[in-house]
């Protein structure tokens, strides 16, 4: 038992690896209240799904525009610096949209200006944190650590939206309590992450422009299939399943007649089945057996979300949520971390937007399931969804068989790379960083 503890958390073992996770839970819970609000407030403002679609949409075109970039300033510049700054907006984000609501002055366009301008932050947070992984823990500890990342956000999805549901209905709290305290969460994260180290990118042997680095990084993806089916999937499960997030107001609501804390509590549920699920692969991600399971958890996820879309009640739906947690944090988890796994060290930034990259779809997927739940209702949509998820898996999944038995033969490790672009020992006078 205790080995197994070891192996599950063996990242912790880094003291700067454990200040960036303490900012990330911070920050991530900030993000889970966040969604919990900002959905509720759409829903009451305007009743109608297509306006949390719209939410999402603003939230999805920066991220489209700006994510691929994003991955090549975490490659090219002090990761440290980008994560103050990004951290920083998102915490005035925050701060600006509580005050409009305690004045009383808060309208439906301000969450779309909110939800653009976290998109943007996002698009170059997300990148530079998931490759200043590799920089505190080391290649040979980077999945473990990636999904311990995984394993923060899904543990504050256990007590964020339910604080989110509980603080709105509290009357001298309300939402604009709730989105002053969000606002502290991401100060402090944007605190301990001051006290990191810079982050300095990997010395090169030709210095690049930003779009020979966004090439490289396409071409680098391009070579290795393995690398590319992972992103592939993440594209079609992202568009395609994850977009039911944006819906549970409009489930918790109109289906269930649950108001906001029926809403917290169904977050909550799906996030100790995703909790307890990402335990479980965080010992996997280095290991063959990942790449036999992420179909699996993959086709579960689709699968979980016709059981949802099928749920005849409340008590039904909680367990069923449950589920759905466990197969959505799986998946995520176990291609975050084969992606980086797999990859160049000095490519982790570039790979992670592609990564990222995918969430786009998220906004833009989210606005025409909207549509559709708005005239077939939001089960049926649910329902289409998980469908659609599971024949998109099964086509990858073939094509990840042809992939596995001719990879090693059309793709050498080593040759994957530019010999222009390649790692050198990192020099005296970088390595301090």
């Amino acid at each position: 038992m205790r080995s197994y503890f070891f192996r599950t958390f063996v990242a912790l073992e880094s003291p700067e690896y454990r200040l960036l996770w303490f900012g990330t839970l911070f920050s991530f819970m900030g993000m889970q209240m966040q969604i919990i609000a900002r959905g509720y407030l759409a829903f009451e403002l305007t009743g109608k799904n297509s306006a949390l679609g719209g939410v999402m949409l603003a939230f999805g075109i920066p991220t489209l525009l700006l994510t691929l970039w994003g991955g090549v300033i975490a490659d090219r510049l002090p990761k440290r610096r980008t994560l103050v700054i990004t951290q920083f907006i998102i915490a005035l984000n925050a701060g600006w949209l509580g005050v409009m609501i305690l004045i009383g002055g808060v309208e439906y366009w301000m969450l779309i200006a909110s939800s653009f301008i976290q998109g943007a932050s996002f698009a170059f947070n997300g990148p530079a944190r998931q490759a200043f992984v590799t920089d505190l823990v080391g290649p040979e500890r980077v999945g473990n650590a990636v999904i311990l990342q995984q394993l923060s956000m899904n543990g504050t999805r256990v007590i964020g939206p339910a604080m989110a549901g509980v603080f709105i209905g509290i009357k001298y709290i309300g939402l604009e309590g709730t989105y002053f305290m969000m606002t502290a969460g991401f100060l402090i994260a944007t605190v301990t992450t001051m006290m990191l180290p810079a982050g300095l990118p990997s010395p090169r042997a030709v210095q690049r422009s930003p779009m020979a680095d966004l090439k490289d990084g396409l071409r680098y993806v391009k070579s290795r299939p393995s690398v590319a089916l992972l992103i592939a999937t993440t594209f079609a499960l992202t568009g395609l399943a994850f977009p039911f997030m944006a819906f549970l107001p409009s489930v918790a609501k109109d289906i269930y007649d649950q108001g906001a804390s029926g809403l917290g509590v169904m977050s909550s549920v799906q996030a100790i089945g995703a909790v307890a699920a990402t335990v479980v692969v965080a010992t996997l991600a280095a290991k063959p057996a990942a790449w036999r399971i992420q179909p699996l958890v993959a086709a579960g996820f689709g699968a979980s979300l016709i059981m949802l879309g099928l749920s005849p009640n409340f008590a039904v739906a909680l367990a069923v949520m449950v589920i759905l947690g466990a197969f959505s944090a799986a998946f995520q988890s176990l291609n975050n971390a084969l992606s980086l796994t797999l990859s160049a060290p000095m490519f982790h930034g570039r790979v992670q937007s592609l990564n990222m990259l995918a969430w786009s779809l998220f906004g833009f997927a989210a606005m025409p399931l909207g549509i559709l739940a708005d005239i077939i209702g939001i089960q049926y949509t649910l329902v289409v969804m998980g469908a659609l998820a599971i024949v998109a898996v099964i086509v990858l999944r073939f094509v990840g068989i042809a992939i596995h038995a001719n990879e090693d033969r059309h793709v050498p490790p080593e040759d994957a790379i530019p010999h222009d672009l390649r790692e050198k020992p990192p020099s005296a006078d970088v390595a301090g960083g």
